[in-house]
């Protein structure tokens, strides 16, 4: 039985993932909109400034878990100008750091 030399990732819970995707999107270089995300938005008249509040400042309100891709996944909620804004975001972990994929918005 041979080691692999790769680390097994650890599971996320809501805080930490929740706490990653915040510390994540403090750069706004480092959050990248799907066009799905984009559509969505341009629809439901939501705006980049909202989205990147809540991805900053809401609460998790669908919990944490692996996505098709084996990505880090949940879904951040938040009441901005009157409006609940719900973004679907899943943390991207490469080589060159993390990155917030925004999936979609409601």
């Amino acid at each position: 039985m041979s080691m692999s030399d790769e680390p097994t990732p650890l599971a996320l819970n809501d805080r930490n993932l929740r706490r990653l995707i915040s510390e994540t999107a403090n750069d706004a270089n480092c959050v990248f909109f799907t066009p799905h995300s984009k559509l969505r938005m341009r629809q439901r008249k939501i705006d980049a400034d909202q989205v990147f509040d809540c991805l900053r400042n809401g609460v998790v309100s669908e919990s944490a878990h692996t996505n098709l891709h084996g990505n880090w996944q949940c879904t951040l909620t938040r009441l901005n100008a009157g409006d609940e804004i719900s973004v679907a975001a899943a943390l991207d972990r490469t080589e060159n750091g993390d990155w917030v994929v925004v999936i979609t918005v409601f």
